[in-house]
């Protein structure tokens, strides 16, 4: 019977965003388990599969035989299938868009395979919606809003395994391929009741985020789509769920992870389990080199892969692991630290740990997709479930039993053999030393200490590239400036934006085929320059020129663009720079004489948010401003003179935030003259890569710049 537990260290509101009540939950170790309990799940669904994910594969084998025979779930086919024929069910996919580095490594054009050749019932989306450099990296998976699945798993290739671990293994390949990849640990959590209706609220939640509509989120009473075969380890406990956010566009940041993290290990009286692909976080590694520092504190076991998955992230996560622990192996003066890697039985091959466990004291555990590493405390999206037995036996005897499956997984044991060895030595290491001294599947100690690879020694001096843990400060600066807008709004800025590219080739075409041709050739464009540019007066004209287009608010990038057409390509781009900054000068001077209530009549609400800004620091909020279109170059000048920011500053600032664009424009310009006397495909290729790139740059910053409405 369900009763009223005392939550110590999970706290709602603090470290974790909800604490719900499961009627059942289990632990899959490893992705055979999971894969398996997935396909169960989802063949009873009745009205909704919510998949959010890091990646996934359309074309991996869900259920495997024995013998390696295909049995013939695939998961494309498998939910097309079940889609189709089940009335009224609708299965929605979040995927992270991810950037062309991942390419190799995943399935190509998912779109197409999930999406395009799927029932209309199969929503499949790409979530951009997140700070340049961070990924979208929740994994967890809601049936019905009944059941859900939560951890480091993404139903993804290279993920497939069993507790074994068999060397050569035949199952483990890689989709329509005889390519074999190596051993993979792994878990998934699974929960029901109302800690799943979280998980499908959480979804849809992140579902109008990404792609601007509403989901429904209720539960189906009389469903249950829990796997048949599946036995609960917990029944009738409180599952917290916690969640990474980062701050973008209005949406605050979220820390949630981070913090459950740093209390659990605060809180920790005897042991602390932890099982993980990276540990490159400051935070955490503080935290755990506090304990370590304390007379009395808990054991700690940190299992860990040997080294990370390709050349890049060996050469700058692992140096940066390399550091961390160094520091934490310093502050064990009371030899209480053990970090480990799993081989097997050849001694050699090593089993790629991509699980993200704590268990601590056996009445804690945590189960989800955060690393710990930086960019999972506060840079991508992250969810975990915590349960904490709150002095429930039958819990801590579920926690405990987890922790010791996975010790026997990885000690070639069972878990009796581990409780037994436990509780003979009093002591979760000495248990771990020996019964990895008896076995050839075993824990080995990590080395830790290797010199860097001379092209990862620079690159691992910046933390903050390598493992960021908050947006860059243009994209935090952006946030401040965001619109709301719908698809409609989206829709007429491409609109615009094609229309400026169909005017741009409409006189290109004129001017070499049409009336124009005889107007513009090499001859006549070289007398007028030649005119233009020799008056000795050429240089006060376009300042004048800049100062009157200042005052009458014509758009600044028009005045670059005749500029640039008119003068060679290093004259156009100095006169242009000059002409900004003194028509942002005299502009800066009008706005400091007509005053904020004069200013706030022109500007509208925008110079309530630009003056705090411009405010604030100075030359590189003025210089990030320049190139995100919050306002026309005339009223953003106005605000400044209104607002309390120094002159020296904001010039300054103008002076590098408009040099960019400035060069940009002029090296169009002088492109598509060039083209226009010189036609042929190389050079008409050079012109339209760039007008491609003015466009693509001008769309993104305004897409980063809306938030979309809610539709549906």
């Amino acid at each position: 019977m369900y009763r009223e537990y005392i939550m110590e260290i999970i706290k709602e509101g603090r470290n974790c965003w909800r604490i719900c009540h499961a009627d059942r939950a289990a632990f899959l170790i490893d992705g055979a388990a999971y894969f398996k309990a997935f396909a169960d799940a989802v063949e009873q669904a009745q009205k909704s599969v919510f998949i959010s994910a890091w990646d996934i594969d359309s074309r991996i084998e869900l259920v495997r035989s024995a013998d390696s025979a295909s049995h013939g779930k695939f998961l494309g086919e498998f939910l097309n299938t079940k889609t189709k024929h089940t009335e009224g069910l609708h299965t929605y996919i979040l995927n992270w868009d991810f950037p062309m580095l991942y390419v190799r490594e995943r399935e190509w054009m998912p779109v197409f395979n999930l999406g395009w050749k799927t029932h209309r019932r199969i929503h499949y989306h790409l979530d951009d919606e997140h700070p340049i450099g961070a990924s979208h990296h929740q994994k967890f998976v809601v049936i019905d809003n009944s059941v859900a699945f939560c951890g480091g798993l993404d139903l993804s290739n290279s993920r497939w395994d069993t507790p074994e671990h068999r060397l050569d293994d035949p199952r483990r390949r890689l989709p329509e391929s005889e390519e074999r990849y190596g051993p993979f640990h792994d878990m998934q959590m699974i929960v029901d009741g109302d800690a799943a209706e979280a998980l499908g609220a959480l979804f849809a939640e992140r579902w109008e985020w990404a792609a601007g509509c509403r989901l429904g989120s209720g539960r189906i009473r009389s469903a249950d789509p829990w796997p048949e075969d599946l036995i609960p380890d917990m029944e009738h406990v409180r599952v917290a769920v916690s969640r990474t956010l980062p701050a973008y566009k209005d949406r605050e940041e979220l820390r949630e992870v981070e913090t459950l993290y740093k209390d659990a290990i605060g809180a920790a009286e005897k042991t602390i389990y932890i099982e993980n692909q990276y540990l490159t976080s400051a935070k955490i590694a503080e935290a755990l080199e506090a304990r370590l520092s304390q007379e009395d504190g808990p054991e700690i076991v940190i299992i860990l892969p040997q080294q990370s998955s390709g050349w890049l992230e060996q050469s700058t996560m692992d140096s940066l692991r390399a550091r961390i622990l160094k520091h934490l192996f310093d502050a064990d003066h009371h030899d209480r630290l053990r970090v480990l890697y799993p081989v097997l039985d050849d001694d050699t091959t090593s089993v790629y740990v991509h699980a993200k466990v704590m268990i601590v004291d056996d009445s804690f555990v945590l189960v989800g997709s955060a690393n710990l590493s930086s960019r999972s405390m506060g840079f991508d999206s992250e969810c975990v479930l915590a349960v904490e037995a709150g002095g429930d036996s039958m819990t801590e005897a579920a926690i405990a039993s987890l922790r010791s499956r996975l010790l026997a997984e990885h000690l070639g044991t069972s878990a009796d053999t581990v409780d037994n060895t436990v509780a003979e030595q009093f002591s979760m290491i000495r248990a771990i030393d020996s019964l990895s001294s008896s076995a050839r599947r075993r824990l080995k100690p990590l080395e830790f200490e290797h010199s860097l690879p001379l092209d990862g020694a620079a690159l691992v001096q910046d933390r903050e590239l390598l493992d960021p843990e908050a947006p860059i400060e243009f994209d935090r600066m952006m946030d401040r400036f965001v619109q709301y807008g719908d698809r409609q709004s989206r829709i007429r800025q491409v609109l615009k934006i094609s229309l400026v590219l169909l005017v741009l080739l409409s006189l290109a075409a004129a001017w070499r085929w049409g009336p124009l041709s005889g107007l513009i050739d090499s001859e006549n464009i070289a007398v007028f320059a030649d005119e233009i540019s020799g008056h000795p007066l050429s240089f006060a004209g376009v300042l004048a020129v800049y100062v009157i287009g200042g005052l009458l608010m014509i758009p600044v990038t028009l005045l670059v663009g005749i500029t640039a057409m008119i003068y060679a390509p290093v004259w156009g781009a100095l006169f242009a720079w000059s002409g900004c900054l003194l028509s942002a000068l005299v502009t800066f001077l009008v706005g400091s004489r007509l005053g904020k209530q004069t200013i706030r009549r022109l500007a509208g609400k925008k110079i309530n948010r630009l003056s705090r800004q411009l405010a604030k620091k100075g030359i590189v909020t003025v210089a990030i401003i320049r190139n995100i279109p919050v306002a026309p170059f005339t009223i953003v000048n106005l605000i400044a003179g209104a607002s309390h920011i120094g002159l020296k500053e904001y010039l300054i600032g103008t002076a590098l935030g408009m040099l960019p664009g400035i060069l940009v424009i002029t090296i169009f310009a002088d492109r598509l003259l060039y083209t226009i006397k010189n036609p042929g495909w190389i050079n008409a290729a050079t012109a339209a890569t760039l007008a491609a790139a003015m466009i693509l740059g001008s769309w993104w910053i305004k897409k980063r710049l809306v938030r979309t409405k809610h539709v549906g």
